[in-house]
């Protein structure tokens, strides 16, 4: 089988480059291990919600136009949003199609998957970068009578062994499941590291429409001193509900939720937390003032400080003197969720594309090392509103570019895309395609 382009991964980035290329019409398949959607619909917990307010939530093409546009979806929702995207763009998406490999072929590249071999010259991988729960090699000294979890297969606290938590791991994700947890009135502890503190509202509006409405969530990668730390940095301490309500470690503590230091290790069957707690909270508190700081500037040079309610400083983060151990033997804690953040998985990829630690080498998604092929879905992959879905409209907007570029530029050289067709179609004409609803 050819064509010109190999999308991998039918999540909301994969269609939107889909979207991209009938604009150009550049003939194209989008591979789909599951369903549309099928990590929202596979590997949350259902009533999980997004961290951006609606109005945020959006596509090439589609934004949200429903009654609640600073709230939060569901999981329901946005299935229903990206399924009806898929359905908008007529993404060309092959469900249940596994890519076994990805290897350099006579036509560019080769992706032999579980419904055949497709040939191709440019390769989209779209397949999520968190295809993996991360669990530090501590979890190996857990006593067998101690579950552990991870958030790809935790499914509600209802399901959770009587007793008590153990969360380790601050960031988004590892807040909401204490306070989840918590709220069911069991014991729980959350071990701490580095993390982001936001509050859900300043002065009056979301936290994200500040970041937007400022451009800090414009900032690109190219701007960035160390931009793999950016890429590495934990997700931001936020929460989606209906209340808008803070979700910090000081409201975590005043629910009942006991805050421990980093887990170091577990010997014996007990945790060991570093003592450096205190000093995080701190950095922590630092960066977030650091940040509202630079909001305000930017609130009083565009004039709106009028419009707005004075500037607030929050709480400083109430650490306390947390204990450095916990006995893990006593039956006091029966669970630990690994909230230790997500890897991609890219072992099917068979290109000299890898760092020395296993780490996908690209610039801003284009990947190193083998033309043609490029990264959607990454954390800060051209921008750090690539974290979040919106983020796939400008990504995909500057990747389809360069791939159509490419295309030019390689038949130029005399090497004819696989499907026959050239990418040099007039624009004009493909987004009439696109608008009539006509295949490319």
């Amino acid at each position: 089988m050819r064509t010109t382009t190999v999308v991998i991964g039918a999540g909301h980035a994969g269609l939107a480059m889909s979207r991209r290329l009938t604009e150009r019409s550049i003939d194209h398949v989008v591979l789909e291990r599951g369903e549309v959607a099928n990590a929202w619909k596979t590997e949350r917990w259902p009533w999980l919600r997004l961290l951006t307010p609606n109005r945020q939530t959006r596509l090439p093409g589609l934004g949200y136009d429903g009654p609640d546009p600073d709230g939060f979806m569901t999981m329901p929702e946005l299935i229903g949003f990206v399924e009806r995207y898929a359905r908008s763009v007529e993404a060309p998406v092959r469900p249940g199609t596994t890519v076994l490999s990805v290897r350099p072929g006579p036509a560019g590249y080769e992706v032999v998957t579980t419904g055949g071999t497709w040939h191709c010259a440019t390769v989209v991988i779209a397949s999520g970068a968190c295809n993996t729960a991360v669990v530090p090699p501590v979890a190996e000294g857990l006593p067998p009578a101690v579950a552990s979890l991870t958030p790809l297969s935790y499914r509600g606290a209802g399901e959770l062994a009587d007793g008590g938590v153990l969360v380790v791991g601050a960031s988004a994700t590892g807040v909401q499941l204490a306070a989840e947890v918590r709220r069911t009135g069991r014991p729980v502890w959350l071990a701490v590291g580095e993390h982001v503190r936001l509050p859900r509202r300043y002065r009056g509006r979301d936290i994200l429409w500040w970041m937007d409405a400022a451009g800090v969530l414009d900032q690109r990668h190219d701007e960035v001193d160390d931009i793999v730390r950016a890429r590495h940095v934990p997700s931001p301490q936020l929460v989606g509900t209906p209340e808008r309500a803070t979700l910090d470690l000081n409201t975590l503590a005043g629910a009942g939720v006991r805050l421990v230091g980093r887990l170091g290790g577990i010997t014996g069957g007990a945790a060991q937390f570093s003592g450096s707690l205190p000093n995080l909270c701190t950095l922590a508190d630092l960066k977030l003032n650091r940040l509202l700081d630079g909001l305000d500037r930017w609130a009083g040079a565009a004039g709106l400080d009028g419009e707005l309610p004075a500037p607030e400083r929050f709480e400083p983060t109430a650490a306390g003197r947390p204990p450095l151990s916990l006995d893990l033997r006593s039956g006091e804690v029966r669970t630990v969720v690994w909230a230790c953040g997500y890897r991609p998985d890219h072992s099917w990829l068979h290109l000299p594309v890898f760092d020395r630690r296993g780490r996908l080498n690209h610039d801003g998604g284009v990947v190193a090392d083998a033309p043609g092929v490029y990264l959607l879905g990454a954390p800060f992959l051209r921008r750090r509103r690539s974290s979040f879905i919106s983020g796939a409209e400008f990504d995909t907007a500057e990747l389809g570019h360069h791939l159509h570029r490419f295309l030019d530029e390689r038949a130029r050289r005399g090497q004819a895309p696989p499907g026959g067709r050239s990418a040099s179609t007039d624009r004009a004409t493909a987004k009439a395609r696109l608008a009539a609803g006509t295949p490319a």
